[in-house]
């Protein structure tokens, strides 16, 4: 069996506009059960790197029929505040055995 957390979620609803008509967003972090956090290994961590200029550090494992926008997203696990890489990767659930058919990997966050 595995051992999953939750994760809290950045979402962010537009409020307004600012003087410069510019959207103003307030943010709320939601829970998101049954989240598998894997470390990636040296050379995961090296090619995320080389590709794209950011260390990723841990790969998350989204449960299937979560539809929450993980895009360039803030998460909080582990009492530290993480930033999503990239858009995630995407299964089809019907062929994936598991609980789980979606994956995105993080980075540490400021």
């Amino acid at each position: 069996m595995f051992q999953t957390i939750t994760v809290k979620l950045s979402t962010r609803t537009q409020t307004g506009v600012d003087a410069f008509n510019r959207p103003v967003y307030e943010e709320q972090f939601i829970d998101v059960p049954g989240v598998l956090v894997s470390p990636l290994s040296s050379e995961e961590i090296m090619d995320e790197l080389n590709l794209t200029g950011k260390k990723a550090v841990y790969q998350l494992a989204i449960p299937k029929g979560d539809t929450h926008e993980w895009e360039d997203q803030r998460v909080q696990f582990f009492g530290e505040t993480w930033h999503t890489i990239g858009f995630p990767t995407e299964g089809i659930e019907g062929n994936i055995p598991l609980s789980w058919n979606k994956k995105v990997k993080v980075e540490r966050y400021g």
